[in-house]
């Protein structure tokens, strides 16, 4: 039986520290003039959340691949906008500020300092992570991240619910299965079908050309999912009208791959990760020791004061 105390927060981590990268001034810098705005900006979050919903459980998740090549070959153009280099064998190098690539091995040590355990797995993205942890976790979930993707998780009598911070973390949205339906005319289960159907340029997603959220929603609820609405475009009898039929149709290639691409994983063998939050920083002297070379002292300070009362 679960304590009912329990409760798991899901970060994606890269959007977090991508977001307090660009958030707070890069005039917070370490005592050698190293830019630490990312890192004190990460910790900061993280202790805001941790203040706000007293999670008995937290992950970091990690992108060992944020574009996996088995994605890049059912969609050449998934997420080929930010590409900077691509490398033969190993996950292409993303377009990330210099200022930012050189703080995330000190956000590592940071994070192993505190005993905030960091969870990835090779070949898939943070996002893959997250839908693994989440799903079946025997507690309720909250998962922070400014990726929309994200809401197919959403599930109301799981307990899984998204904190939205695309507004910024201080100002984040709770969101629900009540929520994405508000929003979009749909269920969260059905919202990786939406994407594919409308379309992200975020994520070169091209979508199906013609098809915007209304169609897309109009569409799942009549036919449930996107093989449903295939499977009626290709049906004389279907209840789908003459251009949304030839729409779907013309698409059936792309509709064939995006599926995959959009859904994220939920059943990756990440071992067995403890994810209880520590009390207690893990290695104190080491985070003493990394607050000082990089002049973190009070974002490190409210995050152990915030651990230990909470």
């Amino acid at each position: 039986m679960t304590d009912p105390g329990q409760r798991l927060l899901l970060l994606d981590t890269a959007s977090l520290y991508f977001r307090a990268f660009f958030g707070v001034p890069d005039s917070v810098r370490a005592p050698d003039g190293t830019p630490v705005n990312a890192v004190r900006g990460l910790l900061d979050f993280i202790t805001r959340l941790v203040a706000d919903y007293r999670p008995s459980h937290l992950a970091c998740c990690w992108d060992n691949d944020w574009r996996p090549q088995w994605r890049v070959d059912l969609l050449p153009s998934y997420k080929a906008h930010r590409v900077q280099r691509e490398v033969a064998g190993a996950p292409d190098v993303e377009v990330v500020p210099d200022p930012l690539e050189t703080q995330v091995p000190v956000i590592r040590d940071v994070l192993a300092a505190f005993g905030i355990v960091v969870v990835g797995a090779d070949g898939y993205e943070a996002d893959d992570v997250i839908g693994t942890l989440a799903t079946d976790a025997g507690m309720p979930v909250d998962v922070v991240t400014g990726d929309r993707d994200l809401f197919q998780l959403v599930d109301d009598e799981a307990e899984v619910r998204i904190l939205y911070i695309a507004r910024g973390v201080g100002r984040h949205e709770r969101v629900t299965n009540t929520v994405v339906r508000e929003k979009y005319g749909i269920d969260g289960r059905q919202y990786a079908d939406f994407a594919a159907l409308r379309g992200d340029p975020s994520d070169g997603l091209p979508g199906v050309a013609g098809v915007g959220e209304k169609t897309a929603a109009t569409l799942l609820n009549r036919f449930g999912d996107l093989p449903g609405i295939v499977a009626a475009s290709l049906d004389p009898e279907a209840d789908l009208a003459p251009g949304p039929r030839r729409k779907i149709k013309d698409a059936a290639g792309y509709l064939e791959a995006a599926p995959s691409v959009v859904a994220v994983a939920r059943h990756l063998d990440l071992g067995s990760p403890d994810l209880t939050l520590p009390r207690t920083p893990a290695e104190p002297d080491v985070l003493v020791a990394l607050s000082e070379q990089w002049g973190l002292g009070g974002s490190v300070a409210r995050l152990v004061d915030t651990l230990t009362t909470r």
